[in-house]
């Protein structure tokens, strides 16, 4: 019952064998290889258009950076308050963006509105130059509640932010699970709804360590390969990276592998749907499943040997949550089986 991250997972088959098969000979370092550019083509002919790709080894190092390249003097970041950069990556963004400051929007399961979004720019705005100027807007696609921003609602979010002459950026750790769960194209929850930088996640869905700072608009990504190389983020053997990434993508790998995430998602849901002791905390939209229970129904589950993570209830939900009871989150990957789904559902009956 292997549901504690999908970063539990190893490398899918077919990226591990690639790995080996790009290993011989001498290739151009630090990605300037023919190699190289024919993926970086690859991300091009996917996304529909001219984007500036740049390979990072982490996903914190993708948002930290691609957020780094846009900083402005007393800059201020606009982020759902439970976003991975705001909670979970340990000042990463603000160290190497300069002290930019991270403000949080409110919002409902993991997404705040354009609505909101306006109001919080325009309190920093009246605050005047003590409270700083607004850098950037962060969207994190999926979210971290498992939800997906739907097409529209990112498309608002990025007017209200070209409107105040800022660029929206997504951390996509999970975009497959989202391009798979809104049934669009990469190019229509990026660029084509006026997001200007994505953090692009392969390593949560199959590869073993493969992560890109994706820039649409030129403007903002001028200093990318500087402040990479900073940071210690250009990899001096990228073909390593690159190879993950021509397998990932080869024969649309990369959507079935999160489609497999979602439907065991989605199968363990209605699992703990159909029981009395656990409830779904809200619907998934993609592969992490949010649970509220009992205490000691909690506790026996891990005693049972199923593996989760013990989650603290998201501000605006934590009304979900009683006193007796907790929330736990499962999450499905690519290397989910059925066999995990069936204990789960044996786990759970007992």
């Amino acid at each position: 019952m292997h549901f504690a991250s999908d970063n539990w997972a190893g490398a899918h088959p077919a990226i591990a064998d690639n790995l080996a098969r790009r290993n011989g000979g001498f290739v151009k370092a630090n990605g300037g290889s023919d190699f190289d550019l024919q993926v970086e083509q690859t991300f091009r002919d996917i996304f529909e258009t001219d984007v500036a790709v740049h390979y990072v080894g982490t996903g914190t190092a993708a948002n930290a950076l691609g957020l780094s390249a846009v900083a402005r003097p007393g800059g201020v970041v606009l982020c759902h308050s439970e976003a991975h950069i705001r909670v979970d990556e340990c000042g990463a963004p603000e160290f190497f963006a300069a002290g930019t400051r991270l403000e949080s929007v409110d919002g409902e399961l993991g997404r705040f509105d354009a609505a909101s979004l306006e109001t919080a720019i325009g309190l920093i705005e009246d605050g005047g130059l003590n409270a700083g100027q607004v850098q950037a807007v962060s969207v994190s696609q999926l979210t971290e509640a498992g939800t997906a921003y739907d097409l529209d609602t990112i498309g608002a979010i990025a007017d209200v932010a070209h409107g105040h002459g800022v660029p929206l950026h997504m951390d996509g750790a999970r975009f497959a699970n989202a391009v798979v769960a809104l049934g669009c194209t990469p190019a229509e929850m990026s660029w084509k709804r006026g997001v200007d930088i994505v953090s692009f996640g392969g390593t949560k869905n199959g590869c073993w360590c493969a992560e890109a700072v994706l820039v649409f608009n030129p403007d903002h990504g001028r200093q990318m390969d500087y402040l990479r190389k900073r940071a210690g983020h250009i990899a001096s053997k990228a073909r390593f990276v690159s190879a993950q990434f021509e397998a990932y993508f080869a024969d649309g790998l990369w959507l079935d592998l999160a489609s497999h995430a979602n439907q065991m998602g989605a199968r363990a849901a209605g699992i703990i749907a159909a029981r009395n002791r656990f409830r779904l905390a809200w619907q998934p939209q993609g592969n992490e499943v949010f649970a509220v229970g009992p205490k000691e129904a909690v506790d026996a589950l891990a005693e049972k040997g199923a593996q989760f993570s013990h989650w603290q209830p998201p501000r605006a939900e934590r009304h979900l949550v009683g006193e007796d009871e907790a929330m736990i989150r499962l999450v499905a990957s690519f290397a989910t089986t059925d066999a995990d789904v069936a204990a789960l559902d044996v786990a759970l009956a007992g």
